[in-house]
């Protein structure tokens, strides 16, 4: 196993609150990792100071280090950031009339000048991201055109043509039905790159992720297999809810299940009365 990255002992504070708190991991090459926890663990904080693209303001501050391929974090330029690192955000902006050609072409910035002209290698590469993502036949279409779903795949081809060694994905799904959820999870953990997202739904992180980070109020309470990490104490723990885990031989990880607790139940129906 190749290590890529190093996060070590890495807080986040913004007007004295520890948005994050002493996170310390490792991440190999190739590996498929999901960052998992409440809302306001501090899960999309992470992935922005993983890539070092983090808000500096006179309100906040940072300790420890991230290092890439041994180097610090903050010792690369933003260009050469984006040589290493692809994003794909929650839910696509507004793209005026690009098409789907266009948003995968811009993959080749990081490596070109602004003016440069695309060569035959350029648009093979274009055309080969897009045909992995299957929208090759749809590389004249306008983006604002294409569905939730089809948005995020031609994000990932964008990814694909810009080389980067690290994909970053902040819920990625959180915007899908449930075909498109799974389409672009299972596409997501097929690519051979290292992967890095934070993913809402505890049934799909554990289904295609390789590994684990769950995060509590900015500390990193366990990290492993998605078996490791998805147990019904810890998670009955850090979700403040009763949970049951199954385990199922036809998936790659365990299913969890949440329920209120009796009471809860109790009053709700005395509520709705």
């Amino acid at each position: 196993m190749t290590l890529q990255l190093q996060v070590d002992q890495l807080t986040w504070q913004i007007n004295g609150k520890n948005i994050l708190n002493n996170i310390t991991f490792n991440l190999n090459k190739g590996e498929v990792l999901g960052i998992i926890g409440p809302n306001g663990a501090g899960k999309t904080s992470l992935l922005r100071c993983i890539s070092n693209q983090q808000q500096h303001t006179k309100t906040t501050s940072s300790a420890g280090s991230v290092y890439l391929k041994g180097k610090l974090i903050r010792l690369y330029s933003a260009k050469e950031l984006a040589q290493h690192f692809a994003h794909v955000a929650q839910k696509a902006e507004a793209i005026f009339s690009l098409t789907v050609m266009d948003i995968a072409r811009m993959g080749l910035l990081p490596h070109k000048s602004l003016f440069a002209i695309d060569d035959d290698h350029d648009k093979a590469q274009i055309r080969l991201a897009l045909n992995k993502v299957g929208l090759a036949h749809a590389e004249n279409t306008e983006f604002n055109h294409l569905s939730g779903g089809e948005q995020q795949r031609v994000l990932i081809a964008r990814a694909l043509v810009q080389r980067a060694h690290i994909l970053i994905l902040d819920e990625p799904t959180n915007h899908l039905d449930v075909y498109y959820q799974h389409q672009i999870l299972n596409l997501i953990s097929q690519l051979g790159i290292t992967v890095i997202m934070t993913v809402h739904d505890l049934n799909l992180a554990s289904q295609y992720c390789q590994r684990l980070i769950l995060l509590e109020q900015g500390q990193l309470v366990a990290d492993g297999r998605p078996c490791e990490v998805l147990t019904e104490k810890l998670l009955s723990q850090v979700f403040k809810l009763p949970c049951t885990i199954t385990h199922n031989n036809k998936q790659q990880g365990p299913s969890v299940f949440f329920s209120l607790p009796a009471e809860q139940l109790i009053n709700t129906a005395v509520q709705n009365e």
